[in-house]
């Protein structure tokens, strides 16, 4: 198999979704949000973990401000009215991932919840000054699963620049190996058997502002510059 494939090549098609409590099981580890219900029926946008200036000049101020502040926000908005007095009112942010996936007719229920969730574990991702060498641990994983450091930061930013369309590109745990997998829209590897460690969000409002169509400059800026190689080793190791 490719270190680089797609959503179905790893099982991470809504056809492969695990049961609901190895998904949470899954969730919980990847990340470890801190529960996003306020109440019974209310979820909140998470706070980023750094200022919105705090990225820049490799992704803006204006630019988190949107992305953040509207696009993050509005789903927050759509999934607090999508599940209002329904069975999932009361269930926490990963629970209603795993419960919605693979129901067609809960679509909106599991692309808001799921953007919701991508979006935090996305700006967990980054952090001021980032880049540069993983952790060593982290980097003997990569070796063993790419070659070397450069070759999976290749493998990643292919994927991030091939994904058609809106999407994400992630660094994921599979087994013992580390893989490259990418997915379309809101998808996420969230509730198969496979843990995220990073992802880079390649949707237009990510980076059209500062970058327009240049989405590979985007990515490779994201790789050197900002990527949180800490988060992926924490991740790695829960």
């Amino acid at each position: 198999m490719d270190k680089k494939t797609n959503i179905d090549s790893v099982g991470l098609s809504r056809r492969g979704f695990l049961v609901l409590s190895a998904a949470a099981a899954v969730a919980l580890a990847a990340g470890s949000f801190p529960n996003t219900v306020k109440g019974a029926e209310s979820h909140v946008l998470p706070p980023l973990p750094y200022p919105e200036n705090a990225l820049e000049p490799i992704i803006t101020a204006r630019t988190i401000g949107f992305h953040y502040g509207k696009h993050h926000r509005g789903y927050v908005d759509n999934l607090n009215k999508l599940v209002a007095g329904t069975e999932y009112a009361s269930l926490p942010l990963e629970r209603i991932i795993a419960a919605s996936a693979r129901h067609q007719d809960k679509t909106a229920i599991f692309n808001n919840a799921a953007q919701v969730w991508n979006h935090t574990f996305y700006w967990k991702s980054m952090k001021p000054k980032g880049g540069g060498e993983p952790p060593t641990a982290l980097k003997q994983m990569m070796a063993d699963s790419f070659g070397s450091v450069d070759d999976c930061k290749k493998e990643f930013a292919s994927a991030a620049v091939s994904q058609f369309g809106s999407g994400w590109a992630w660094l994921v745990l599979a087994g013992n190996k580390l893989k490259i997998v990418k997915t379309a829209n809101a998808d996420t590897p969230l509730t198969a058997n496979i843990k995220p460690l990073l992802t880079i969000d390649v949707w237009e409002h990510a980076y059209y502002l500062d970058y327009q169509n240049r989405r590979a400059d985007y990515v490779n800026a994201v790789l050197d510059r900002l990527i949180n190689w800490e988060f992926a080793l924490e991740n790695a190791e829960q």
